[in-house]
């Protein structure tokens, strides 16, 4: 399976410190489970790829893939 790149650094670093904030409050009850949507932002930012970008024809990556 081939993934296109389409998450910049700049995005990919955003998705992953609000995911895990997200997280964080979740998991010490402070703004409840909805909190665990946070996982999306993070696994995004991880695999670089997201399809919702695909979707809307949006890539903040730079460098092509």
């Amino acid at each position: 399976m081939n993934i296109k790149v389409n998450v910049g650094t700049p995005d990919q670093i955003a998705r992953i410190v609000v995911g895990a904030g997200l997280i964080a409050l979740a998991a010490i009850g402070t703004i409840g489970p909805w909190g665990w949507i946070g996982v999306v932002p993070v696994l995004t930012g991880a695999f670089r790829f997201c399809p919702a970008y695909t979707l809307l024809g949006i890539n903040t990556c730079k460098t092509p893939s």
